[in-house]
């Protein structure tokens, strides 16, 4: 869930903690302070009165500050906030309930302590199955974080570990290429974890600003912006459903072969198990894909090319993966998956996505089990894609969770295209074309080609006034409004040929114009009142009486807006095509069988908020 979108959803007093550090940020003079600053102008206000948009667009600007705010908690080691990230910063966990994260938190501490137990064992057993050179690691490691845990006590002082000290554990760990999950474990071999009350746990995380928590629901709230920050402090380059989407592509010896680098145990586990392993053990995707997924003495040439094979034919991304070495390479390949978890597209409908889910459990009844467990969600029976999307769950990334073989299942099911990609299959077959449309309507309008080809919309140019003309129809469709084609082909001439005509009945119409535009606020407003007087007239003229004139636009200009209202003869009244479609969106979530029609005949430029608030009466 967005930070914007939290910040509206809770009050003042809950977003105290996380205001009050952005503001010490902003006074200690941060690096991209002129820009905050043109932004608290702006609004000429302080912090806190600042609207919600506008503090997300500060804490943007301050994200590296805030990430040296959260790094000096690791100091506290007895704060176990590594354990309390990488529960939060889980996919699916971006909201939770208090009790949830108490069971998720208790879960993690037992997991560490029957780890810990195991690694102490493998490390005295003469037997043990670690490869020497794993144990030489380890044991090196350890002994460098009891020497920077206890050296204070020989100096009478509390034990405790220094910026300095953990910022030489951090490259030391790096270099022997450790992951999160290993490091965490020798750190705990040495201090131990406590088991906190969870309402201090809540409280810490409260006040160090990395959650926001709602009393009054006792849920906890974490920002996607956040969540992207605290990743970066545990060093995961990508969220678990792209590191999934990135070790699919991968065959199984290599798999087996990150995981023999790593310590992890992979006797008599299937391909699924092992993906799900490697994901938990924490390894930086960077550092997989530079030496974990190669063999000892691979050269730097191989390595480029079998990461640019994984780029074209395992993940099928059609753009060349750029790049003058190897870690140019990759730092371009985790660019990528970063735009795409940034970027708001859910790449089908929401109705498609809604069918789709509904379909799947059908199908595969317990796929719903599987997304629970995968993505920790403490729901039992979720079919509601707008749940999902709060979590920026996507179609595509609750599609990596199935097994090939279901997927083969699925498509057999539906009786959809089978060769090829199954999942792009499977994408394709649930755009639900219709909905796309309306969706990117207000795209049309504007008649922006290249935002349509990114949401999968492939058009001529010389199509979009067409094409928005028929959203335009079926928007009014779904209002239920009559949109009659036959009176339409009756009145129109020649010289008069109308977009739309709403039949109300009783001889009653609605004309409906339709403009798309390639800039910013349309203004043509005395040809296009011309336009619709010779329409109002071919109306009457043939006995309808025209009880309001529409005009759809993507936007309009402040002039446009003046002079039609000081036009009378036609009744002219604009819609934006964001707020037609923000009616709509109103409307099928109302009680109303029919859209009233008399709301659309108050204002010059239809006011969406009122609309949207009688509707929902």
């Amino acid at each position: 869930m967005k930070l914007e979108k939290i910040l509206d959803s809770i009050n003042s007093l809950e977003k105290n903690s996380f205001l009050k550090i952005v503001d010490n940020i902003i006074n200690s003079n941060p690096k991209k302070i002129k820009e905050i600053e043109k932004i608290l102008s702006d609004n000429n206000v302080d912090l806190k009165s600042v609207d919600n948009a506008n503090i997300s667009k500060v804490f943007n600007l301050i994200t590296h500050e805030f990430t040296q705010s959260v790094k000096s908690e690791f100091v506290n080691t007895t704060s176990q906030l590594d354990i309390l990230i990488d529960i939060i910063i889980r996919d699916g966990n971006a909201i939770l309930k208090r009790e949830w994260l108490g069971y998720l938190y208790e879960k993690e501490l037992s997991s560490i302590k029957k780890k810990t137990r195991n690694l102490k064992n493998n490390l005295l057993d003469e037997k043990s199955e670690l490869d020497e050179q794993r144990i030489r690691d380890y044991n090196i490691y350890k002994a460098c974080v009891k020497t920077a845990y206890n050296n204070d006590l020989e100096n009478n002082r509390e034990a405790k570990i220094t910026d300095d000290e953990l910022s030489i554990l951090l490259c030391l760990a790096q270099k022997l290429e450790l992951s999160q999950e290993e490091i965490k474990l020798i750190n705990y071999l040495i201090i131990p974890p406590e088991k906190h009350d969870i309402d201090e746990v809540i409280s810490f995380l409260k006040n160090i600003g990395v959650i926001f928590y709602s009393r009054k629901n006792s849920q906890l709230y974490i920002a996607d912006e956040m969540v992207r920050v605290l990743r970066k402090i545990r060093e995961k380059d990508l969220a678990d459903k792209y590191y999934r989407r990135i070790l699919k592509a991968l065959r199984e010896p290599q798999l087996n072969l990150i995981c023999r680098k790593h310590n992890i145990d992979i006797k008599d586990q299937t391909y699924e198990t092992k993906i799900k392993l490697i994901i938990s053990e924490g390894i930086p995707i960077s550092t997989l894909l530079q030496n974990s997924l190669h063999k000892e003495g691979t050269k730097l040439t191989e390595k480029k090319k079998l990461l640019n094979d994984l780029w074209e034919n395992g993940l099928k991304i059609s753009t060349p993966l750029h790049g003058l070495n190897l870690e140019d390479k990759i730092s371009n390949l985790i660019n990528y998956f970063e735009d795409v978890e940034r970027d708001e597209k859910v790449g089908i409908s929401i109705e498609g996505y809604e069918r789709l889910l509904i379909d799947l459990t059908d199908v595969l009844p317990n796929l719903q089990k599987q997304i629970q467990n995968e993505f920790e969600m403490q729901d039992d029976k979720i079919e509601n894609s707008q749940y999902y999307l709060d979590f920026n769950i996507k179609p595509r990334d609750i599609l990596d969770l199935i097994s090939n073989d279901d997927l083969k299942t699925f498509i057999a099911a539906k009786e959809l295209k089978s060769r090829g990609d199954l999942i792009l299959n499977i994408l394709d077959a649930y755009k639900d074309a219709e909905n796309l449309y309306i969706e990117n309507y207000e795209h049309l309008g504007f008649r922006n080609l290249s935002e349509l080809k990114e949401n999968g919309i492939i058009i001529k140019e010389s199509e979009l006034g067409l094409k928005f003309e028929d959203v335009t129809r079926t928007i009014f469709e779904q209002l239920e409004f009559n949109v009659d084609e036959k009176l339409k082909k009756q009145l129109n001439s020649t010289k008069n040929k109308m977009d739309l005509i709403l039949n109300l009945g009783n001889n009653d119409v609605i004309i409906v114009e339709c403009k798309t535009i390639k800039e910013s606020g349309y203004n043509k407003f005395s040809s296009v009142s011309r336009q619709i007087k010779s329409y109002v007239d071919q109306a009457k003229n043939n006995g309808f009486n025209v009880v309001k004139s529409l005009l759809i636009a993507p936007d309009f200009s402040d002039d446009f807006v003046n002079d039609c209202g000081l036009e009378f003869e036609i009744n002219l009244s604009l819609i934006t095509a964001g707020s037609l479609v923000n009616i709509l969106d109103g409307f099928r979530s109302s009680k109303h069988k029919k859209f009233p029609y008399q709301l659309l005949m108050k204002d010059v430029l239809i006011k969406e908020d009122r609309i949207l608030k009688a509707i929902s009466r």
